[in-house]
Order: C-alpha cells, then structure tokens, then sequence
C-alpha cells in the first residue's frame, strides 16, 4: 500500500510545452507498508506534464524509492493511481496554468449562463402548471417573480 508523506518538487522548470517537475532526495517520499522510503534520483527524477492536455506526460517513468539497502521502483502511472499524489501535483502545477486558468473562467461564464437558462426554463413550466391548475395565487407568484428576474 502506498502513500505519499511528503512531494514538494526541488524545482519547476518550464517551457512553452511542458511544466517539469524536478525531484530530489529529501523532497518526495512514501510510505509502503507502513515503512518510511525516500525518493532517489536513480532512473527518473521529473515528473512531466503537458500543457496542452494538462496530463502528465512521462507516465512509464520509474522512480525509486529507498529504506536502508532496500529499495523498491514505483512507475508514475502507480503514482497517479494516488488521490494524495494527484493532490500535491496539482497544488505544484496550478500556477503554472495560465491559459487554464483564463479556460476556467469562461467555463464558469457558460455555466452560469446554462444555470440561468434552466431556472427560466423551470420558472415558465411552473407557470405553465399555475396555469393547468386554475392555481391563482401561484400564478400571480410566478408571474411576479419572472417579472423580477427578465424583464
């Protein structure tokens, strides 16, 4: 079982494709089987991710951790099977998006926009239903506050 104690990156080096994440000894460690590894930097020592796709990138790297003599080689893909990775790796990278960023505000433009027009879509088939109902007192409700709201 793993899980992650400490992932802070030693640097962050990035280009106009990808954002690197490089690693070192006293930055990155796990706990498997409930016993403390340390990161390595024997094979891999970044971690990859593309701006583009906003994915990493180097997902069959291997990274080695190390307890004592013992070690043991954990793939990348492994490590994004982890929520808590996820986590840190997200937390490292955010800032590094800023085209995602202006991304996320415009998505939340449009759900906004989806949101209002669901509402008035509901508020019309209640007024709607006022209507069927011989309901009044919910018509003029309805209808009142429509009125507040588009127009």
């Amino acid at each position: 079982m793993l899980n992650i104690k400490m992932l802070k990156p030693y640097y962050v080096k990035e280009d106009k494709r990808f954002i690197r994440v490089v690693l070192a000894y006293q930055y990155f460690s796990l706990f498997i089987d409930n016993e403390l590894y340390q990161f390595i930097p024997v094979e891999s020592r970044e971690i990859i991710i593309d701006r583009n796709r906003q994915r990493v990138h180097n997902v069959f790297d291997i990274f080695v951790f190390q307890r004592g003599k013992k070690m043991v080689y954990v793939s990348v893909s492994d490590l994004l099977q982890l929520p808590e990775f996820l986590k840190h790796l997200h937390t490292i990278v955010s800032p590094y998006y800023e085209e995602g960023i202006e991304i996320s505000q415009q998505s939340s433009k449009e759900v906004k926009e989806i949101i209002r027009e669901l509402e008035k879509n509901n508020l019309r088939r209640l007024i709607d239903k006022a209507i069927d109902q011989n309901d009044e007192d919910a018509f003029r409700l309805l209808t009142e506050k429509w009125n507040n709201m588009y127009t």
